[in-house]
């Protein structure tokens, strides 16, 4: 079991599982990182990581990618974030992660600020919509007052109902 855990690790970065899981493969994972880290026999080292992790695509990736990117850490390679309580069974669940892959949000672009390119698809698309609109959208036909009976009973289209019996007393 925790070879597999180690190994969803090493090729997500990041797994949820449950927190004695978690717990139990925090040790197990550091270990092995800190044998890709090994620089004096490195062929050894891969041969151990080897008999534990069968991937040979994690492998790779463990001794290529994550070895070199702790070396000069020397421990705490993961992090474990509790998510709280499994819904089925109540078991606590949580985040075991690697450092330096943490969720890195994109940067949000001012509202106000935006260029030609952008605003013109936008008004295309509504023209589009507005042209293609079936009977029902119109407000033609039986599947029309059909959709109005509907959107009443959710509180929906009251001022549009209002608004046309005022123009109909007019």
């Amino acid at each position: 079991m925790l070879r597999n855990l180690a190994t969803a690790l090493f090729e997500r970065e990041r797994i949820r599982t449950t927190l004695m899981k978690a717990k139990e493969l925090r040790p197990y994972a550091e270990r092995l990182i800190t044998q890709a880290k090994r620089d004096d026999d490195r062929l050894h080292a891969r041969r151990l990581v080897a008999r534990e992790i069968h991937d040979v695509t994690v492998v790779k990736k463990l001794f290529d990618d994550l070895g070199p990117r702790y070396a000069t850490r020397p421990g705490g390679y993961t992090r474990i974030l509790r998510l709280g309580p499994r819904r089925g069974d109540a078991a606590e669940m949580a985040i075991v992660e690697l450092l330096g892959s943490e969720y890195q949000p994109e940067k949000k672009e001012d509202k106000g600020k935006k260029t030609e390119t952008e605003a013109k698809p936008k008004a295309k698309a509504g023209k589009a919509a507005s042209a293609g609109r079936s009977k029902a959208a119109k407000g033609e036909g039986k599947a029309a007052e059909a959709g109005e009976k509907k959107g009443a009973a959710k509180g929906r289209g009251k001022k549009k109902k209002k608004a046309e019996k005022e123009s109909e007393a007019e």
